[in-house]
């Protein structure tokens, strides 16, 4: 896991660490020892923490202009033991939200498994965003069931093209806008 970085060809365009209204303003990477960790696997340095201790998250873009952003998460999803949701709405999701964030791209081909909890947090992020939504990509087929047994599917929307859509060779408003599109064609 420690050679997965999180994606960075968006790097001339965005970066989380310079970005004042971000939750990960001003952070600063070692880029010499790997100082982060899930279970007794090492993860890339430039993955962002935000207080769980099986999932991280690196915010590759976020639009204040369009109000959205797309975020990469990598690890276990757990918020049965962790109560990983709450920590990603109070640390990270409510930040943005506060910025006029309300449309989330969620990039989930690294997150290896969700363990359910109850749906509150969801609910009320769902709730904050009013004309907005949430949205996962690319998650392995395995967490959606898991999330869809959850019933937390009502919140973040999975399936279709969402769960395949080739998004490294595009740039994030290119990204954004297929996600849209997807969504769009659903409410209609």
């Amino acid at each position: 896991m420690h050679e997965i970085e999180p994606y960075y060809r968006w790097r001339d365009d965005y970066i989380a660490a310079e970005d004042e209204l971000s939750p990960f303003y001003g952070i600063e990477y070692n880029e010499f020892e790997f100082d982060k960790q899930i279970y007794n696997f090492l993860l890339h340095p430039q993955w962002d923490n935000f207080g769980s201790n099986t999932l991280y998250l690196k915010v590759l873009f976020a639009d204040y202009q369009r109000g959205y952003a797309i975020i990469e998460l990598i690890g276990e999803w757990n918020d049965a033991i962790y109560n990983d949701i709450m920590l990603l709405k109070r640390e990270v999701i409510d930040l943005m939200v506060s910025a006029g964030i309300n449309k989330f791209i969620l990039i989930g081909e690294n997150v290896l498994n969700f363990h359910a909890s109850d749906d509150c947090y969801y609910e009320e992020w769902f709730q904050d965003i009013e004309d907005g939504w949430i949205a996962g990509i690319n998650f392995r087929d395995h967490v959606i069931d898991e999330f869809k047994s959850g019933n937390i599917d009502y919140f973040i929307n999975f399936g279709g093209k969402l769960d395949d859509l080739s998004w490294r060779n595009q740039k994030p408003l290119q990204v954004y806008k297929a996600v849209e599109e997807q969504l769009t064609k659903r409410l209609h």
